[in-house]
């Protein structure tokens, strides 16, 4: 499981390079750092929610656009593992 983990974080990482990237915004992306500090704005947020959406092939549901689970990598690596779990496990 910890190697899914991993890919799932680097994945993440590379969405979160390639917006701020596409800003001319150099930023070291930490698993821990807050996104809003590195640089993504509230639109950012939009194509990065949709990115995840397209990289992992699901849909977030209603209830996990929270500002709690687009606070960091890793609150996002948490929100897009607990989703993919049950598919990964059947």
């Amino acid at each position: 499981m910890q190697a899914f983990d991993t890919d799932v974080r680097n994945r993440i990482i590379k969405l979160v390079k390639g917006i701020l990237e596409q800003n001319s915004l150099p930023a070291d992306v930490t698993p821990s750092a807050k996104l809003v500090d590195v640089g993504l704005t509230s639109m950012d947020m939009v194509n990065l929610m949709l990115g995840v959406e397209a990289e992992f092939d699901f849909t977030i549901p209603q209830s996990e656009i929270t500002p709690e689970n687009f606070l960091s990598v890793e609150t996002l690596e948490r929100m897009v593992t607990t989703q993919l779990q049950p598919a990964t496990a059947a």
